[in-house]
């Protein structure tokens, strides 16, 4: 007996996910597949390793390695540099990243604003969202000066010390901020570093005052940010747009000048994606 295409026995209902699925135990997960990606990872943030300093820094065996290397390799996600010999990322990688930036019109339409930024300002502009309590930088226009900011799209930065960081930090809800500094490690990367939950929260509330916040040399000594966040149509911080650049040019004195066309260029990005303006608030 043949069963027809519209037989209600064939139809099933489409499911995004399996029975279980928050079941995260040993029986669920592929130990061989998340320790490839253990090693993906690891190579991402640490671009041009021989395969013995990736096995002794990652403390897995060589062997093991190079077979997950020469995997990921057949599929263009890593490449092999055979002059130095030492292994990268491959372009495979970034296609992927790509895809997953098109999922969203937020960088594309955050493009044309952040160039008008760095015209402007004639700092670099970027753009970032927060991903696991961090700071993913999606995009980035650079200025024409030769001592510049750079944060190529994938970074990730802790958000105590970076301005879109605490920009996004001070419109979270108490609950959300509270568990939020409770799993971040306030680590000092220069002595202008907020460390102290205490401080850091009298800086978010300085920032819902006045609507932009500031990275003053505290991720990187010379360097300044200026941030302003970017809501979506919920009225929730969603994005940060920010100008970095020396405290040369940066300087403390030109903070507020600068603040008004990040404000400003956050403003349109809100509008540009459906979002709700607010106005800065206690």
């Amino acid at each position: 007996m043949e069963l027809q295409d519209n037989d209600p026995k064939l139809r099933r209902k489409a499911r995004g996910r399996p029975r279980g699925w928050d079941d995260k135990t040993a029986q669920n997960t592929i130990k061989s597949l998340d320790r490839a990606m253990e090693v993906f990872e690891y190579l991402s943030q640490a671009q041009g390793k021989a395969l013995t300093e990736l096995s002794d820094e990652m403390r897995q065996a060589p062997a093991t390695v190079y077979r997950i290397l020469v995997t990921l390799q057949g599929r263009g996600l890593v490449e092999f540099d055979h002059e130095e010999q030492v292994w990268h990322i491959g372009p495979q990688a970034f296609v992927i990243g790509s895809r997953f930036l098109r999922r969203t019109s937020l960088v594309e339409r955050a493009r044309p604003i952040m160039r008008k930024l760095m015209e402007t300002t004639g700092e670099t502009a970027n753009l970032g969202i927060e991903k696991e309590g961090l700071v993913l930088f999606l995009s980035q226009v650079e200025t024409h000066e030769s001592i510049r900011a750079f944060f190529p799209p994938g970074t990730l930065s802790p958000m105590h010390a970076s301005g879109i960081g605490k920009a996004l930090l001070a419109h979270m809800d108490e609950d959300r901020l509270n568990r939020r500094l409770a799993a971040a490690n306030l680590q000092a990367f220069t002595d202008q570093s907020i460390t102290s939950p205490e401080a850091l929260k009298k800086d978010l509330t300085t920032i819902r005052l006045r609507g932009f916040s500031v990275d003053n040399e505290e991720k990187t000594t010379g360097m300044r940010c200026i941030a302003a966040p970017v809501f979506d149509i919920n009225r929730e911080a969603v994005a940060g747009l920010s100008v970095s650049g020396p405290t040369s040019r940066v300087r403390a004195t030109e903070i507020e000048r600068l603040s008004r066309p990040v404000m400003e260029a956050a403003r349109q990005l809100t509008l540009a994606i459906g979002g709700t303006v607010l106005s800065p608030q206690p």
